[in-house]
């Protein structure tokens, strides 16, 4: 470690992505990518945008894209919270409305940027275990807090909680934040957004990335009550006054704006993905229930480590996690059916 760090930069274990090599073409099916392109609104919008208009700054508070998203989901511009991307909304969250004096709640099983996050704010944490089946029982956060935050549908398993169940939750959780991290609720989950208007400590975030397309762009958001709001754009206008550039904004305002085109991929990755549960597990795989655009899944033999690596010689990426419980699972990517064929074949032959 360089001795010019700070303590805090010492003791960091920074995030890791999914990879990204780049020796050959992979069928990539490791960082929950969109396998189509965006609408063709989207790219409208960018190229519409490319003028002499890029020398100036964009709109600080992107309101073109705030009111795209109240719109949708029957809001007001004031209940929302736009950043570049929800990985940046969620760092915001910790650092605004996360109390340090008592533990963060969030599951042992889930997003592996959540303890990042929370030791780079300094901000104590109790991870609750998932139960054997990988469910998430809400029940075992109904201790003191300073905060609460899971995935629904969670990541890596794919699960997803009812509203009943988060409702349940708020009602009897008053005293800190319940965070809602939505980035694959639009593959088969139901959205805690209409509880927002009911619950003043919820707050639910969204990404672009998976349903949308929109990785590349890196757009995200939050919404909740106006002084959650406030305390983000705090933080916000105190970090990055302007995270979303001029062409991140109205692409992804578009976005929002197509939703027939937003329906119809999503039902294509459920239907790619009912699909390839079936294939999986006539092969004798083990699959959880997924409502996300990926599935967890164990190998009969739970060899997880060598398939990966038996996958990627061959030009095939999935996700293997090298941590207690999951280790014989490999989470895929629903890609195209092309894809998806590709990997059966393979899986096939290495597990036949």
């Amino acid at each position: 470690m360089s001795q010019y760090w700070s303590p805090l930069v010492q003791q960091l274990d920074p995030y890791v992505p999914g990879e990204q090599p780049k020796d050959q073409r992979y069928v990539k099916l490791n960082t929950n990518e969109c396998p189509y392109p965006p609408s063709p609104r989207v790219l409208a919008a960018i190229q519409a945008e490319l003028t002499d208009k890029l020398r100036l700054y964009p709109d600080p508070n992107a309101d073109l894209f705030k009111d795209a998203i109240a719109e949708y989901y029957d809001l007001e511009r004031q209940q929302v919270f736009v950043g570049n991307g929800s990985d940046e909304v969620l760092a915001h969250i910790f650092h605004a409305l996360f109390k340090p004096n008592q533990p963060l709640l969030f599951p042992d099983i889930s997003y592996s940027f959540y303890p990042v996050y929370a030791k780079l704010y300094q901000l104590a944490v109790k991870q609750i275990p998932l139960s054997d089946d990988f469910s998430l029982d809400l029940s075992a956060y109904l201790q003191d807090n300073g905060g609460i935050i899971f995935p629904n549908p969670n990541a890596p398993t794919g699960s997803a909680l009812g509203l009943a169940a988060i409702e349940g939750l708020l009602q009897a959780n008053q005293q800190s934040v319940v965070v809602i991290d939505e980035a694959y609720v639009d593959f088969g989950a139901e959205t805690a957004i209409p509880l927002v208007k009911r619950y003043p400590n919820l707050l639910v975030v969204q990404t672009l990335s998976k349903s949308r397309s929109l990785a590349g762009l890196r757009a995200g958001f939050a919404v909740g009550h106006p002084d959650l709001i406030e305390a983000l754009e705090r933080v916000k206008n105190s970090f990055n006054s302007y995270p979303l550039d001029r062409l991140a904004i109205v692409g992804a305002t578009a976005a929002m704006q197509d939703q027939t085109y937003f329906a119809e991929l999503c039902q294509s990755i459920i239907k790619t993905r009912t699909t390839t549960i079936t294939r999986l597990q006539e092969l004798g795989f083990h699959v959880l229930p997924s409502a996300a655009n990926f599935v967890f899944t164990r190998p009969p033999a739970g060899n997880a480590e060598t398939l990966y690596l038996a996958l990627k010689d061959q030009g095939v990426l999935v996700r293997h996690f090298k941590k207690p419980r999951i280790q014989e699972y490999l989470r895929i990517t629903i890609g195209t059916d092309e894809e998806m064929q590709i990997l059966l074949s393979k899986l096939k032959f290495l597990v036949g």
